[in-house]
């Protein structure tokens, strides 16, 4: 059976991470402009003030995804680039950039997906209590309204929230992120709540002001475990330990798969996860449920890697410890591939939506070889594996319409800043000259024969 044949393959980045440009043509500062200036936070001082200067090369990069035959590429804007203050006055010259991308990826066949939330809130705002000020969805509807009006004539394709467990548990709650809160528990719970308010009233705001029948989805994360065999045990018990609510919720629901899609999906938040947070759980109103479950036409899942599960001898899901430990990527993730076909069958046959895969890629130790090149068989190994389960899990009845890789090209890699890279295409950040690694050509050659070579 294999992919169908209008199937989205793309690549994906964000905004933070590549654009550079951060105090020009009007923007406002972001909470990652302002967490960089403090020493410590990040690898070797590293800024995403000038990145991989998309700002001023999107031309070119756009010219690298038609080389490359991409069909779709998923891509996010910068809040305070667009609404320096976060509310209020909109810089036109900001939206003027994101305007010219579109275009320039409709005129070379290029399907944009826009990402409106990948972590840079405007500081501005951070200051008025980010997240945790009741005023936050209202905030980000006014924002989603902007962009709907100004691209949704030609943007069909729209997700809400990048990775809430991230933005919220690393930079709120660990402080390893920006805005480098270490927040109570209490207050990153209602965090979240109106950050599934904001994606309610986001979804609302798109379809309300674009032009014509739109896509909207949001893409969360999380560890998509796998089972030990086929047998009916382990994969019922592989099963629980991504939605059930474990007995210690309190400190572990920030990566909890149902806390954060149910209330979508399913109109509600689990019970059990209710009964443990006890008093620590956040303010619903009435109305606030009906909101964040606005109905949405896909689930986006970032999927990179997860354990590997077998039943006990009561059914209950218990993480085996391999003996030859697992294969590592450079920046030391687990490489498990068979979690590209577990979950997005468990997420389909859970919440029963089209699943879109956002992202997944690895970071590689990528050097220019003498001949000029970039090779990266390590990293052509890693997706041919991933990519063959998740074409099993479509052959298996899953339906799953788009697969971003990450990353397009190498970029600021967060707390890790240039020291990992995740791209198919290598920046040298001192020149920004960019070279297609071999695997590039090798997802090219997947595009054309849409995943029939795998």
């Amino acid at each position: 059976m294999g992919f169908k044949k209008d199937f989205m393959w793309g690549v994906a980045t964000a905004s933070y991470q590549i654009e550079g440009a951060a105090y020009e043509d009007g923007k406002g500062l972001s909470i990652w402009d302002v967490y960089c200036e403090e020493e410590g936070n990040i690898f070797d001082h590293h800024t995403g003030e000038i990145a991989c200067d998309h700002y001023h090369r999107f031309r070119e990069d756009v010219q690298i995804m038609k080389e490359l035959g991409v069909k779709a590429y998923r891509f996010s804007i910068s809040w305070p680039r667009v609404i320096p203050e976060g509310i209020g006055g909109v810089n036109e010259k900001g939206i003027a950039f994101y305007d010219e991308l579109v275009n320039e990826l409709i005129s070379a066949g290029i399907t944009p997906y826009v990402t409106l939330y990948h972590w840079d809130l405007p500081y501005a705002l951070h200051k008025r209590g980010g997240w945790l000020n009741p005023e936050s969805p209202r905030w980000f509807k006014a924002y989603a309204t902007l962009i709907a009006d100004r691209l949704g004539d030609r943007v069909k394709h729209f997700v809400t929230f990048n990775e809430p467990q991230c933005f919220i548990g690393l930079g709120n709650l660990q402080g390893v992120h920006a805005p480098g809160l270490k927040t109570t528990t209490r207050d990153a719970l209602q965090m979240a709540h109106n950050v599934l308010l904001a994606h309610g009233l986001g979804v609302r705001a798109i379809r309300e002001h674009a032009k014509g029948e739109v896509k909207v989805g949001w893409a969360p994360t999380g560890g998509m475990n796998y089972p030990l065999t086929n047998s009916t045990e382990d994969i019922e018990a592989t099963r629980k330990s991504i939605f059930e609510i474990p007995k210690d919720f309190k400190k572990s629901w920030n990566w909890n798969v149902s806390w954060w899609n149910d209330p979508i999906f399913l109109g509600k938040y689990p019970e059990e996860g209710v009964r443990l947070l006890g008093n620590l759980m956040p303010e619903v109103k009435p109305g606030d449920l009906e909101i964040i479950s606005e109905q949405i036409d896909f689930l986006g899942y970032n999927i990179y890697n997860g354990g590997c599960i077998r039943a006990d001898k009561s059914g209950r899901p218990k993480y085996v410890k391999r003996k030859d430990g697992y294969s590592r990527t450079a920046i030391d993730w687990p490489i498990t591939p068979e979690v590209l076909y577990w979950g997005p069958k468990f997420l389909y046959e859970h919440y029963g939506k089209p699943i879109h895969i956002t992202e997944n890629g690895l970071s590689c130790h990528d050097v220019i070889s003498l001949d000029g090149k970039v090779h990266d068989p390590n990293r052509i190994d890693f997706l041919n594996r991933y990519l063959i389960e998740l074409r099993e899990a479509v052959n298996d009845g899953v339906r799953i319409d788009a697969y971003f890789q990450w990353s397009l090209m190498d970029n600021f890699e967060w707390g890790e800043g240039y020291d990992d890279r995740f791209g198919i295409v290598y920046v040298d950040y001192e020149t920004q000259q960019r070279i297609i690694k071999d695997s590039g050509y090798w997802y090219k050659n997947v595009v054309e024969s849409n995943g029939e070579n795998l």
